[in-house]
């Protein structure tokens, strides 16, 4: 019988970007179309989660910046083909209730 607890399985360690996953995300918006838009609005969640992760130490916060905002820069061309297509979007879904609100 073994005293050591079972390992975490990988499924439950809490996402992570790469180190430089903020840096490159930033540069990929400033290089994309709506730049104007967005870069503002990554740099505003950046700069709250970074207060969030300040006194309780955690890098939770920023995770979910980047995490949020790599899924909304993924969605993007599917979006823009969407609304281009002139279909009928009366039925449609709010992001942050997909990918849940800013923090």
């Amino acid at each position: 019988m073994s005293a050591q607890p079972d390992p975490t399985p990988a499924s439950a360690a809490p996402y992570a970007p790469a180190p430089g996953g903020a840096a490159e995300l930033l540069a990929r918006l400033r290089a994309g179309r709506p730049a104007e838009q967005w870069v503002p609005a990554f740099e505003r969640d950046w700069a709250k989660a970074l207060e969030d992760a300040c006194p309780a130490f955690s890098l939770t916060p920023l995770h979910e910046v980047v995490r949020t905002w790599q899924l909304r820069v993924a969605a993007a061309p599917d979006a823009d083909d969407f609304m281009d297509s002139g279909q009928d979007d009366s039925d449609v879904v709010d992001l942050d209730d997909v990918l849940g609100g800013r923090p």
